[in-house]
């Protein structure tokens, strides 16, 4: 009775794992090729700048020159780093 009905399901699993496989692989390949278009389109409407955050700003435009502050959590072990000597 086994011998018989194995290689059936056998063979009735493997196609269905294909299948399965095959279709999970071509979503894949939708979504690439529908990002590669995306990325396009983008390319097109950016103007090739790279975007600065406004609080970088000074008053005139440019990047400020001014000491940033960072933030420390207190679980933090490390030590500060010194970037440069107080004047």
């Amino acid at each position: 009775m086994f011998d018989s009905v194995f290689p059936f399901l056998y063979a009735c699993v493997l196609i269905l794992l294909l299948w399965q496989a095959l279709r999970v692989m071509s979503r894949g390949f939708v979504a690439a090729n529908s990002l590669q278009r995306s990325k396009k389109q983008m390319s097109k409407d950016r103007t090739g700048k790279f975007t600065v955050h406004p609080e970088l700003l000074n008053e005139e435009g440019q990047i400020t020159d001014e000491d940033l502050l960072t933030v420390r959590f207190s679980n933090d072990m490390d030590p500060p780093k010194q970037t440069e000597s107080s004047s």
